[in-house]
């Protein structure tokens, strides 16, 4: 069964970074696009970057040069890395994949990871 495991959340005041980490693990054939995605409450999941297994990326207009996303192949893990955190940075990030596995090919869900940012 594969899953999608996010690390690296937490509580952190304006102005500070974090790096967050997914991986995924199971019987996986290969992995296409992964990306990270937040949900702030009361707000619309928004994307907030994405990269190619080919390493080419996108991002959410509000990350503004702020935020960083890679991947490393060989370990199946995404990561994203946050520079100058704002409060309205809050919010649940879930790391989500498309995944050619074993059972299913097609998106996976991490179980998100809170990311707090205080001002």
């Amino acid at each position: 069964q594969v899953q999608l495991v996010e690390s690296g959340g937490g509580l952190v005041q304006a102005g500070e970074s974090l790096r967050l980490s997914c991986a995924a693990s199971g019987i996986i054939f290969s992995i296409n696009d992964m990306a990270w995605h937040r949900q702030a409450p009361g707000k619309q999941r928004e994307l907030v970057a994405a990269i190619t297994s080919g390493g080419n990326t996108n991002y959410g207009d509000f990350v503004k040069g702020r935020f960083t996303i890679s991947r490393d192949n060989a370990k199946n893990t995404v990561y994203l890395q946050m520079n100058s955190l704002k409060p309205e940075d809050t919010a649940v990030y879930y790391c989500t994949a498309d995944i050619r596995a074993l059972q299913y090919r097609g998106a996976y869900w991490g179980q998100g990871t809170q990311v707090t940012v205080s001002s």
